[in-house]
């Protein structure tokens, strides 16, 4: 079933109480997409590659070729990254940087999830959506977490199984609260990743129920030697590991010697202009 292109999802959010006040196609150089405007500000998507570098096994190397990057794999989704036009430039900002209360939060979040999620599917955009969550809304929603982004999504005609809800490192570090996100999250249809604060947090996500995926941050797991025994852990639990944050070839190379499969990262931003 083809999604509802991005004007007709901007049409039905009109309808929407809140969203309809936010949300609106843009203009210029932004005429095709959706965009937000809050406060003054305008606000736009962008989406970072999550590549399968186990696609295309074999002897690579970016140290030659930085421009060869985008041809390590496919790609499992994209994270999506706000954006803020500045000085004439798009550069990544933090749409939660004024907010000065937790409703605030909340409505922020709501606005720039569904932002990204109407120019991501409406767009046509293939593979996942990992949408990150804020800490303080976690703690801001006492209960159902997921119900009502996925009534909005069902009632724009969009699919919540396309859609990665990425949890902080902050809420993976408490085991009781990962397990009731996750559950709350996956009875609503999403699918979970959740960031771990460090390499031994990976034994909190054992349990039952675990997220569909588990990110580490690249350098870290280099500089303290856990490359192998996360890939290896990773594998027990069936659980897919992402390696974020990736800066450059030596990482990247690195990466490779230990069988490590899902990628992301500034390294491919020399050739992967963010979509």
């Amino acid at each position: 079933m083809i999604a509802p292109t991005i004007p007709e999802l901007i049409a039905r959010a009109a309808d929407h109480p809140f969203l309809g006040e936010h949300l609106a196609m843009g203009t210029g150089a932004h005429a095709k997409e959706a965009v937000a405007r809050r406060r003054g500000m305008e606000l736009l998507s962008a989406y970072e590659p999550i590549y399968d570098i186990s696609v295309h096994s074999g002897a690579q190397s970016l140290t030659a070729d930085l421009a060869m990057a985008s041809r390590f794999g496919d790609e499992l989704g994209y994270q999506a990254v706000t954006l803020r036009e500045q000085n004439g430039q798009l550069a990544p900002c933090d749409a939660f940087s004024d907010t000065l209360d937790d409703p605030d939060l909340v409505a922020v979040d709501r606005m720039v999830r569904a932002l990204h999620a109407i120019n991501f599917l409406g767009g046509q955009q293939h593979g996942l959506l990992f949408l990150r969550v804020h800490e303080r809304l976690l703690k801001s929603v006492k209960y159902d977490h997921g119900r009502h982004f996925s009534n909005v999504l069902v009632s724009f005609g969009l699919n919540p199984g396309r859609i990665v809800i990425e949890l902080p490192a902050a809420a993976v570090a408490h085991r009781t609260f990962l397990g009731y996100l996750t559950k709350s999250y996956q009875r609503y249809g999403f699918k979970v990743a959740g960031n771990l604060p460090n390499a031994g947090q990976i034994l909190s996500v054992s349990d039952m129920p675990r997220p569909d995926f588990v990110k580490m941050d690249a350098a870290s797991a280099l500089r303290d030697s856990m490359v192998k025994p996360l890939v290896s852990y990773a594998a027990r639990l069936r659980i897919p590991l992402i390696f974020n944050r990736v800066a450059d070839a030596a990482q990247f190379e690195q990466l490779q010697q230990y069988d490590v499969r899902f990628v992301q990262g500034p390294v491919f931003a020399a050739q992967d202009k963010v979509v």
